[in-house]
This record gives C-alpha cells, structure tokens and sequence, in this order.
C-alpha cells in the first residue's frame, strides 16, 4: 500500500464497521471475572460471569429498594443516624431514608408507659430498718436525649435513680411517719426527686407516678415491730379513751361546781338577809324595851313558850311540889282534839303561866 493510500482505517470511507458492541461487553465481562478469581478466556467462562454479574447488579438493586425506606407506628419516633451520626427524627407514618450501612433508624416508643418495679431496704431517720417494695412509671419524653445521653438509660440508670430518691425521702423521715397516713406525701416527694435526678442527667424521661405497694420492716424482726405497733396503739387506744372521759366527766364537774356555787350563793344571801331582819327586829325590841319593860318580857315569854310547846298535846308542870298530879284526861282529850293547834297552845301557854304565878305566891 502506497504512503498516500488511506487504508483500512480511512474514516471517509463509507463502508467502515464501527467498534463491535458484543466485544466490548465481553471485555468487560472478563474483566469483572478476573476480579473476583475467575477465567474468561472461554466462552463458557464468559456465559458464568455474565450471570454472576447480574445476580450482583439485582441483589444490589433488591437491597437498596427494601431498605431506602422505613415504617413507623403512631406510638413510636424513629431517630435517623446516618454513619453513626444523628441527623433526623422520623415521625410516624412512611419515611424514605438511604440504605444502610449509610443510615440506620432507631425506633422509640414514647407513647407507652414503662414500668419498673423493685425492692430496697434501707433505714429511717430514727435508725429503724424498713423494706420498701416500690415502682415507677415512665415515658420517654425526648427520644433523642433518650438514646444518646445516658448510657443504659432504663437500667440501670432509672433504677438506680429511682433507689437514690426513695432512699433520700425514706432516710430523712421517722418510721412514725412512714407508717402513718403520710405516705401519699412520701410518695408525691420520691417522685419529685426523682424527676429531678434525671432532668439532671438530661435523660428525656419523665416520670408519671411513683407507688409505694408495701412498706414494712423486713420479716427477721416482724414480731419485735409488732409488738411495738401494739404497744403504741394501745397507748393511742388508752389515751383516746382518758380524753373521751374527760371530755365527759369535766363537764359534769363544771355543772355541779355551778351548782354548789349558785347554791352558796343562795345560802349566803338567806343568811344575810335573815340576820338583817334579826338585827333590825331586836332594834325593834330595843325601842319597845325601852319603853315598855315588862310587857316586852312578858311577851318574849309568851311567844317563846309558844314556839316551844306548840307541837305539844298535854302539858305537865310540876313546879309546886307535888308529886301526883291527877289530869282529867276525859275533859283534855276532847277539848285538844276540838281546839286548833293555834289556839290549844295558847290555851296550853296561859295554864302554864297561871300554874307558874300559883307556884311563885
């Protein structure tokens, strides 16, 4: 071929084939295969590869459409880490991400409650042992804080959390009072605690209640505790009991001291008042003796044998010296019984007093 002649290669030449596709394909069939160990020097080789290729192309396909997205329930969040990192909270529903290892999803569920339950013994203020069976009810309220904030966020970091508040509300309180009806206000304090131990730690948790389900010494000294229960409540029992009495018998003591004293009272102004009108009678007498001796004697006599002998039926005087005296009880009898009392006294005080005069001549 002379030097100006163009040859096979002459791209003006209208009948010049292009590249041959199938060769390519195949180049870079055997290629792959030399990659992974294999030979494509033949066609069987060449066949193998192809397929191998195509299964790889398919799960590869498979892989990044089954796992490009993620489902999350309505009670739960689904926190996004992408190589490790947080970079998004999914909310529920259909969330497209990318595959992993790119981006892995964590699911939380923050709508439902978490319990934990435990047991602690521990002693009160007044150095008494007591054991507590207690839980706690939680959510998570930060999924983010939840997952990445405090390592082994629900043990035992709430557990431990939870011992620590009841041990601090327990230990600064009387077994008095934690056996007392104070226990929903020992409650309600644990709870405080406890939510703010873990706002401390930044945990994303918030607590919902706290119950104490049994509160008692532990059983090695049951009987002692016992016996000590019984004691204070029968020292209540006797003390309610002396109140209720006196709660009975000082009102009774208040009303009869009244009464003794309205009665002093009484008797004090009937004494005054009679020696008033004593005193003012004998200034009376006083007057009259002045003026009238013998008669004032003689009636003094008069009304004091009056008053004396007015009970009696019979009189007997035996100042004249006579040891017999004949009465006629025939004549006395009738005439006492048909007189009445005022007059036979008088009747009585004037035969004394003519007795008296008889005896005296």
């Amino acid at each position: 071929m002379a030097w100006n002649e163009p040859g096979k290669r002459d791209p003006w030449r209208g009948n010049q084939k292009g590249p041959d596709f199938e060769e390519t394909l195949r180049r870079l069939r055997e290629r792959v295969m030399s990659l992974f160990g294999g030979s494509g020097g033949t066609s069987s080789g060449s066949g193998s590869g192809g397929g191998i290729l195509v299964a790889l192309v398919a799960i590869v396909l498979a892989w990044v459409a089954l796992d490009s997205w993620s489902v999350v329930n309505a009670r739960d969040v689904g926190v996004v880490q992408r190589f490790g990192k947080m970079t998004r909270v999914m909310s529920p529903g259909f969330n497209l991400k990318w595959p992993r290892p790119i981006e892995t999803v964590t699911k939380v569920k923050t709508k439902d409650v978490r319990l934990l339950a435990d047991s602690v013994r521990m002693l009160t203020m007044d150095e008494n042992i007591v054991q507590i069976d207690f839980n706690v009810q939680y959510q998570v309220s930060d999924a983010q804080k939840f997952l990445f904030q405090v390592k082994d966020v629900e043990d035992p970091t709430v557990k431990q959390a939870a011992e620590s508040a009841v041990r601090q509300v327990i230990g600064g309180s009387a077994m008095d009072t934690i056996l007392s009806g104070q226990g929903s206000e020992l409650v309600a304090e644990t709870k405080r605690v406890l939510q703010t131990t873990l706002d401390s730690y930044d945990a994303g948790i918030i607590v919902n209640e706290v119950n104490f389900q049994s509160v008692a010494p532990p059983h090695e000294v049951k009987e002692a505790f016992d016996d000590v229960t019984n004691a204070r409540e029968n020292k209540q029992q006797t003390e309610n009991e002396a109140q209720a009495y006196a709660n009975q018998i000082v009102p009774e003591a208040r009303g009869q001291a009244a009464r003794i004293k309205a009665e002093a009272e009484g008797f004090r102004a009937e004494r005054i008042a009679r020696a008033e009108g004593d005193a003012a009678r004998f200034n009376q007498l006083v007057a009259q003796y002045k003026s009238a001796p013998e008669i004032l004697r003689r009636r003094l006599y008069l009304e004091t044998m009056q008053q004396v002998l007015k009970d009696n039926i019979k009189v007997l005087d035996a100042t004249g010296g006579r040891n017999l005296i004949n009465l006629p009880i025939d004549r006395l009898v009738p005439a006492a019984t048909s007189l009445s009392p005022g007059a036979g006294v008088l009747l009585q005080a004037d035969e004394a007093a003519r007795a008296s005069r008889e005896a005296q001549r």
